[in-house]
């Protein structure tokens, strides 16, 4: 089955890295897409797959402030990540990843390689080495890749994370080279 030009290798990717205007108001640091990222990714011929914002899904473009972007980046990082933790968003970020398993499942089942997730660093939902509590950048996951990870490891599906951060692209981009070869 699926014996045709398809690569048979994918990737999970954050929302934001295909899509800078999905993130907070004040936070964004390319126009659209990281550039850097998405090259090597096209190159490598894989399929790429953006998972759902999860800030977005559950408290809008504007993450319940209008004046978000006066604060600085980990300030209005660790609020929309106490937001987050409230029961409603949690349900919303339970469907979410039901979503992910989903595709994870039938990619695994149908003899696909998943090369990694790729989550955005300091961020309160989706950092995978660092994220935003109590106004500052700490080591630690932010609350949607944590549960993504918990899940996976519940059903026995091992997967790599790496975490970048979009304002040091050439950084990135060697995260994601050694990712791909």
């Amino acid at each position: 089955m699926f014996e045709d030009q398809r690569s048979k290798t994918v990737i999970f990717v954050a929302h934001c890295i295909l899509n800078q205007n999905s993130i907070s108001d004040g936070t964004a640091d390319h126009p659209g897409c990281i550039k850097e990222i998405m090259d090597l990714l096209i190159a490598s011929k894989m399929g790429i797959i953006q998972m759902p914002c999860p800030e977005l899904h559950c408290l809008g473009l504007d993450r319940g402030d209008v004046n978000g972007n006066t604060r600085p980046v980990v300030e209005e990082n660790s609020r929309i990540r106490k937001m987050l933790m409230q029961s409603e968003n949690q349900e919303k970020i339970k469907k979410i990843i039901n979503l992910i398993l989903y595709q994870v499942d039938e990619y695994l089942k149908n003899g696909f390689e998943i090369k990694g997730i790729v989550g955005v660093d300091r961020s309160p939902s989706c950092g995978v080495n660092s994220t935003s509590i109590n106004n500052q950048e700490v080591e630690g996951q932010g609350v949607f890749i944590q549960k993504l990870q918990s899940e996976l490891s519940q059903k026995n599906i091992k997967i790599e994370f790496f975490g970048i951060k979009a304002f040091e692209p050439e950084k990135a981009r060697s995260t994601i080279k050694n990712l791909i070869e």
